[in-house]
């Protein structure tokens, strides 16, 4: 039951009417739904199709290709020696099909790939050889290891340079499509409760299939993530071994991150993780970056002190927040941790980070469909010695029709009362940012709320009024 993927699902049905081979990269973080996607559109029917295996010896993953060639109809073969015999297997075997698409799915690309095996050269070959002088064969390679396949595949600048036809990302599921989720599931949860499993689990559909009827979300998440035999208690530890191959420097970089709601210069992360600058620290940051666990941005009016990092990832925050940290193996330490300090704590961050994600609907809300329009954080230190606080913004929409809506964004389980002191706040935060970067556009107080905003006086000098239901947008 595939939800959303309309547009994902019209190309790849787009390559049975092409006239020409084509070659398909789709990539996207670990259960983001690609296997799903592609079985899914095609129906589970497919010319020959296989798995890598992770962490398999290269005479492991040739024997287990040259079984998926006899699951797909060849004759008993020798085994493959190498990668290009492994591919000419292939090549005999979709030679021998009736006219018409035969459509190859390679899953878990970079799996295959293992070191000294010339796999990307046997690739190459397969493709600019023999299947480019065919019309007939459309190839798919996927793989969770977004970084690998962007590197090796898209980005390839040896044989396979400018041989991808078409290139799918994969995202996460946004409100709106897990909304659908729950609906088709039959999940009686209301749009508040949609958006608290989103705050801990984000937009993945794979987490989401472990939801389970006739339990609260607060319940779920207990059942979930601190039963001893919960679906979710090893995901950490997997999530990041299997999108790198050499997480160590990943994972410092994402508990230095953890640590700073609003993320962290580059030669920040460098002094809090004692790593070295260089080619492997890059990496590690595109490639966190590219998996979507990191977002990079640049403040208005510090261009020159570079770019800003920050966690993203909104299950990678949450076990850092709770998981983590409950050694005593509470099966019901969700339950119990609501409406507490650390709950109302995480709540309110996992809030704004949700708004960060749907910045497409938040701007639909407001009208600016047809307005160039992007978005920014931006934070200001406070001088030393001054006793002016300092200011952390984490939304600015900056507008080309000479405007800037400062964002505010604020959970709550009822109408917000929006506050004296907490509009002055809001005004303290305009005033600063406005003299800090010297901007001469008109600058609009916005804020975001569950429920909206109670009918008080501080409420009308707030132009902009955006709730949930915005988010859940389309």
């Amino acid at each position: 039951m595939l939800i959303g993927r309309e547009k994902e699902q019209a190309l790849l049905r787009e390559l049975l009417r092409s006239k020409q081979s084509e070659f398909v990269a789709l990539y996207g973080r670990r259960r983001v739904g690609k296997t799903f996607l592609v079985r899914e559109t095609f129906n589970y029917q497919f010319a020959f199709q296989h798995t890598g295996i992770l962490d398999a010896t290269m005479n492991e993953q040739l024997t287990e290709f040259r079984e998926s060639l006899y699951a797909a109809g060849l004759p008993k073969s020798p085994k493959p020696k190498n990668w290009g015999d492994a591919f000419r297997l292939l090549q005999r075997l979709l030679a021998g099909l009736p006219e018409g698409k035969k459509v190859v799915f390679i899953d878990e690309l970079p799996w295959l790939d293992t070191p000294k095996s010339n796999f990307i050269r046997a690739l190459d070959h397969f493709w600019n050889a023999w299947a480019t002088t065919r019309k007939d064969i459309v190839l798919i390679v996927c793989g969770s290891a977004t970084s690998w396949i962007i590197d090796n595949i898209v980005m390839n600048y040896g044989g396979l340079h400018d041989r991808i036809t078409r290139q799918i990302q994969l995202r996460p599921f946004s409100l709106h499509e897990c909304e659908e989720y729950c609906k088709k599931n039959r999940f009686d949860f209301t749009r508040r409760q949609i958006l608290e499993a989103y705050m801990v689990m984000g937009g993945i559909p794979y987490y989401w299939s472990f939801l389970r009827p006739g339990f609260s979300v607060a319940q779920n998440i207990d059942r979930m993530f601190f039963e001893e035999d919960g679906e979710m208690v090893h995901e950490y530890d997997a999530l990041y071994a299997s999108l790198f191959r050499h997480p160590k420097t990943h994972i410092a970089i994402v508990n230095a991150l953890a640590t700073r709601r609003g993320g962290l210069l580059r030669e920040e992360i460098l002094s809090a993780t004692s790593l070295s600058d260089n080619e492997t620290f890059s990496k590690a940051l595109k490639e966190l970056e590219q998996c979507g666990f990191i977002r990079k941005y640049t403040m208005i009016g510090n261009i020159k002190k570079g770019s800003m990092y920050q966690l993203v990832d909104n299950y990678t925050l949450f076990w850092f927040m709770f998981i983590g940290e409950n050694s005593r193996g509470e099966t019901h330490f969700w339950t119990s941790s609501l409406d507490t300090g650390v709950y109302d704590a995480w709540v309110g961050l996992a809030f704004e980070r949700v708004c960060l994600q749907h910045i497409d609907q938040i701007k639909k809300a407001m009208g600016l469909t047809t307005v160039i329009s992007t978005a920014h954080s931006w934070n200001w230190k406070s001088p030393k010695g001054s006793k002016e606080p300092g200011v952390q913004i984490d939304l600015l929409i900056d507008r080309n029709d000479d405007t800037i809506n400062l964002f505010e964004m604020k959970y709550s389980k009822s109408p917000y009362s929006l506050s004296s002191e907490e509009l002055s706040k809001m005004e303290y935060r305009k005033a600063v940012f406005k003299r800090e970067t010297g901007v001469g556009k008109r600058i609009v107080l916005s804020i975001i709320t569950t429920f909206g905003l109670t009918d008080n006086a501080n409420a009308a000098d707030v132009p902009v009024k955006l709730t949930m239901d915005d988010l859940f947008q389309s």
